[in-house]
């Protein structure tokens, strides 16, 4: 019991500081801005604390499955970390900020090739757009996108070679999977894998269809507002974690179906006097 509230304690703690991080470092805030990130950050510990310290899940999935959202937590932190520091930088100047500045420079300049989604976010500005924003842009969804590659591999090494997500307990699909009813649509095996293959798609696809779609729907969603900080880091960072997550998500349902699968073989050839394999 004290073991899980201590948990809960540090991960609402965690995602309070996420969501402040921006408005806490970035000088110039203004007030509004800084008291309504605070309401989010206190809104957001207080679901992650009562999810978290609750012996029944709610929406929060693989709760009891690590390390799959630590990833996600850590590489849209890092994300976000990594673009305040370079936001700071362009009012605060300092050798920290110059040196994100630079990498992330590089790392936009690397992805930033034809038909990459880095280049349809730089294709999405208005062509009368300032350079700099432009450059500012393309800066932050290099870094970003990079973030969400590396925490993909580090999930699919995970996967790969600790067999996630069983080590040493039995996996709980409801605990987990709280949102997926396995009573309801079917065969559960065929409905993990057909959602996991959906979210894989989306996953695959969000990267290039949310900058085009924001170029044909200028009008309405204007790219100058990205001139902002605080919009920029949030879009940017949501832009690259979201595709990210999904596709996470995909392979870790795509897992599941296969572990309940090979289950039910071992199962059956129990029952039927043979030998597992």
């Amino acid at each position: 019991m004290f073991s899980r509230l201590t948990g809960a304690l540090a991960r609402a703690v965690l995602v309070a500081s996420l969501v402040a991080m921006p408005s806490a470092l970035l000088p110039g805030t203004p007030a509004d801005t800084t008291q309504i990130a605070a309401l989010i950050a206190l809104c957001a510990a207080a679901f992650t604390f009562v999810e978290y310290n609750s012996t029944y899940p709610s929406l929060v999935e693989f709760r009891d499955a690590p390390p799959f959202n630590r990833i996600r937590f850590f590489a849209l932190f890092a994300a976000v970390m990594a673009l305040t520091v370079i936001a700071r930088g362009k009012v605060e100047p300092s050798t920290m900020t110059r040196l994100f500045d630079l990498l992330g420079a590089r790392i936009a300049e690397m992805l930033d090739f034809p038909y990459s989604p880095v280049r349809l976010v730089v294709l999405m500005m208005p062509r009368d757009a300032d350079p700099a924003l432009v450059e500012s842009v393309r800066t932050a969804a290099g870094l970003s996108y990079l973030v969400s590659i590396i925490s993909l591999a580090a999930f699919v090494l995970i996967l790969r070679i600790k067999g996630w997500p069983r080590s040493n307990s039995s996996f709980n699909v409801w605990t987990n999977l709280p949102t997926f009813d396995p009573t309801t649509g079917g065969d559960v095996v065929a409905r993990l894998t057909r959602d996991g293959q959906i979210n894989i798609i989306l996953g695959f696809l969000l990267p290039f269809v949310i900058p085009a779609f924001i170029k044909l729907t200028s009008e309405i969603f204007n790219p100058i507002s990205l001139a902002n900080p605080h919009t920029l880091i949030w879009t940017m960072a949501a832009w690259a974690f979201l595709p990210s997550s999904l596709l996470m998500r995909g392979i870790a349902m795509g897992r599941v179906a296969q572990m309940i699968q090979d289950k039910r073989r071992r199962s059956y050839a129990e029952a039927h006097g043979l030998q597992p394999v």
